[in-house]
């Protein structure tokens, strides 16, 4: 039952929002009980914190599946950025707005994961294009790597980056591309170029 209940409460927290769907809402899509809910998740909290971490190792593993066949770094970041927008907005019922807002525990919790889990997986990507010569050879992988997680999140602070102001998508092009342009050679920043052409990036 369990996991019945955790298979049911993702798509509708994806959907809805963390804060906006209740355990009602839960219960009246299952056809159960309240209580048979909080017989396993006694606070809606505990709910909220499984489903968003199930949720985060599924998006983790599509990301890394995506690295794994990228041709380049540079495609690769774009692709990853592709995978981000399906799960990410900043409209008011988005989850990671309410996490950020209503759950700020989790929402710590998922940004310390998502660092341990694809912190090394950054570093061998720059590895990757100072080796193949579309990086700098100079760049400090570690900086770098810090800094543009430290970015990612930045870019998702509702309060930087108010949603009634900004837009996600447009927000993670511009940072990407920023990004992008302070670590490429000069054939990196012409490969880029190509590929925002070619594909509309």
């Amino acid at each position: 039952m369990k996991e019945a209940i955790i298979n049911e409460a993702i798509p509708l927290f994806l959907q809805y929002g963390f804060k906006s769907v209740t355990v009602d809402d839960i219960a009246l899509k299952m056809s159960v009980s309240k209580k048979t809910i909080y017989t396993h998740f006694p606070k809606k909290e505990q709910l909220v914190e499984t489903s968003a971490m199930r949720h985060f190792n599924l998006v983790m593993d599509k990301i890394l599946s995506i690295a794994k066949h990228s041709k380049d770094p540079i495609i690769e970041l774009y692709l990853i950025k592709k995978e981000a927008l399906n799960h990410l907005s900043n409209e008011k019922n988005s989850p990671v707005y309410q996490l950020q807002k209503y759950y700020k525990a989790i929402y710590q919790k998922l940004k310390a994961k998502e660092f341990e889990v694809l912190g090394s997986f950054f570093s061998e990507s720059i590895k990757k294009g100072i080796k193949t010569g579309l990086f700098r050879p100079e760049v400090d992988i570690n900086f770098v790597t810090r800094i543009f997680f430290n970015g990612i999140r930045g870019i998702q602070d509702i309060e930087l980056f108010p949603i009634e102001e900004f837009k996600i998508d447009q927000l993670l092009i511009n940072f990407s591309e920023y990004h992008l342009r302070a670590i490429c050679t000069p054939d990196g920043i012409q490969k880029l170029n190509n590929y925002k052409k070619e594909l509309t990036l």
